[in-house]
């Protein structure tokens, strides 16, 4: 792969403890999912996210480190982690790992000193304020989780700041220490064999906090600075950042402005993913066809990443409230489903009602836009989620791999598996399994790995520029085209239920022998262009030209 091989990637995200378990300890470890690589590899995987992997006392799912330079022991040991990265390298697999250096958990020794003594090497490396700030109760991530975001410390007899839970210090970015103890973890883990870094809350990492200023200076030029550092240490590194902000702000994590990407190689596109909702939800494509429009376009080197699904809530924050209304209605009307007034907590296959149709219409279209996709474990069977468990916890449960017991996640009893399977209703483990789809080659697995491997033949989707494409179609129906030195595509989804036909006509003088390279159900051959037929809910990928 190239130096941009992140172009042409297919990103998985996953949990290790969540994904399989190889000892029998109710808890996913490592030497699990390195018996799983063969899987990922058949699925058509190619780069794989792991979610935080450092030890913690797990107050947020990892996401409060204690060491930056280690792997949780409940997962294995660094020596486990370099056979893991051997083995997915032998299978064309890259693993990006989270960086999360916005904070530390409380008990990190680096705090645990900070907080002792005003002589401590690490006092400086958090935001410390005298006084209680008058802004303590803004800028809360988890409204009605927290209460405020500064937290007096009665050991150091300071207020100390934290834009996440209490537990979660922020570590201050103005400190030059700071700074390089950060390009130090970074250089570490490329040492080891990783292949980038996906940067968990980056807007609050260059965050130059100031007491009484809720909204402080951002310093950009330190991922200038970072991005320069992790390319010399590994020329094809990758960052990949988590950085909701305002369209208008997105091209500056890019770059400066001096002609190509400099600063972040890829954003995740918040976005696109809430218009995306809102365009499943009201089964009409406008939501689509105006983020498509209003998208900046990007210096070389830059690259969307599309989503669905993660790790987190769906995330309705960028819609208006008329919008959000929607979604949540026709996605999360009852409030159990809902998380903190702005997300969804529910995986795909339940909001869809496990509709077949609309969770393949859903899946292609994301593919076939403009970006990476990154796919979140289980999506690919279909798996549901368990909303008695609190939060995000709802979607975090055990990939289910057999109807053997706990799906074949763990031997362990079930009372000790890190968080309950899947085990009633249309989406227990009995019902939906990767052992079961495999068997069928009319299943949701089958097909995805039918439809990654289309993508991959399609390199214009990844690269490509992506435009709507605004000729004569029925309502619902999105047209839009990727076209690259490769050649072009010509992708067509029909958001509504009813079946309709579109006249292409106007690009027939482009199409060299058009043809379905994948489509939901056989259709007449697009010859013309003029009468291109589409089911509700179907879709159809044609292949209108390819250049050498």
């Amino acid at each position: 792969m190239s130096d941009r091989w992140y172009e042409q990637a297919v990103v998985y995200c996953l949990d290790i403890d969540t994904f399989a378990d190889s000892d029998g300890d109710g808890c996913g470890d490592i030497r699990g999912l390195i018996g799983r690589l063969d899987y990922l590899a058949r699925l058509g995987v190619t780069c794989l996210w792991l979610n935080p992997i450092h030890p913690s006392p797990q107050r947020d799912d990892g996401y409060d480190v204690t060491d930056f330079y280690n792997v949780d022991p409940r997962f294995g040991t660094l020596g486990d982690f370099a056979e893991l990265l051997h083995q997915a390298g032998n299978r064309g697999i890259k693993v990006i790992i989270d960086l999360v250096v916005n904070h530390t958990s409380d008990q990190h020794p680096w705090f645990r000193s900070a907080r002792s003594s005003p002589d401590s090497p690490y006092r400086d490396w958090y935001v410390w304020s005298a006084t209680a700030p008058p802004d303590r109760k803004q800028g809360m991530v988890f409204p009605g989780e927290q209460t405020d975001t500064w937290t007096y410390d009665r050991t150091a007899k300071l207020w100390y700041y934290h834009r996440f839970y209490r537990f979660q210090p922020d570590l201050d970015i103005t400190h030059p220490d700071v700074r390089e103890e950060i390009k130090k973890i970074c250089a570490f883990w490329l040492q080891l064999g990783v292949a980038g870094f996906r940067m968990d809350a980056v807007p609050f990492i260059i965050e130059q906090t100031e007491p009484g200023n809720p909204d402080p200076p951002r310093d950009l030029d330190f991922l200038t600075d970072l991005r320069r550092h992790v390319q010399w240490r590994r020329g094809d590194a990758v960052l990949l950042a988590e950085a909701n902000v305002e369209p208008d702000q997105l091209k500056e994590y890019f770059g400066d402005g001096g002609g190509s990407a400099n600063r972040i190689h890829m954003l995740f596109d918040f976005m696109l993913n809430g218009r995306l909702m809102l365009a499943l939800a009201r089964r009409d494509p406008e939501p689509i066809i105006d983020a498509l429009r209003d998208t900046p376009a990007l210096p070389p080197g830059a690259q969307w990443a599309t989503f669905l699904r993660n790790h987190d809530e769906v995330d309705l924050s960028r819609l208006t409230a008329d919008q959000r209304a929607d979604v949540f209605a026709e996605f999360g009307p009852e409030e159990t489903m809902q998380l903190y007034g702005r997300g969804i907590r529910r995986r795909l296959a339940p909001m869809l009602g496990g509709d077949r149709r609309r969770l393949e219409l859903a899946y292609a279209l994301q593919f076939s836009l403009r970006g990476t996709p990154v796919l979140r474990y289980g999506e690919e069977i279909g798996m549901g989620d368990d909303l008695s468990l609190e939060g995000r916890d709802a979607l975090r449960t055990p990939m289910q791999w057999s109807p053997l017991d706990n799906g074949g996640f763990s031997t362990a009893p079930a009372g000790e598996l890190i968080r309950p399977v899947v085990t009633d209703g249309a989406y227990g483990y009995r019902t939906v399994n990767v052992t079961a789809q495999r068997h069928d080659p009319t299943s949701l697995l089958s097909w995805f790995e039918r439809m990654i491997r289309t993508l991959r033949e399609a390199p214009e989707i990844g690269s490509g520029a992506c435009t709507y494409v605004d000729l004569p179609a029925p309502p619902g129906v999105l047209v839009h085209r990727a076209t690259d030195v490769t050649g072009t595509m010509l992708l067509l989804h029909n958001l509504g239920d009813s079946d309709g036909t579109a006249d292409l006509s106007a690009l027939a003088g482009e199409a060299e022998y058009p043809n379905d390279v994948l489509a939901d159900r056989d259709y007449p051959p697009p010859d013309g262009l003029d009468a291109v037929a589409l089911a509700g809910y179907g879709y159809r990928w044609i292949r209108l030209n390819r250049r050498p």
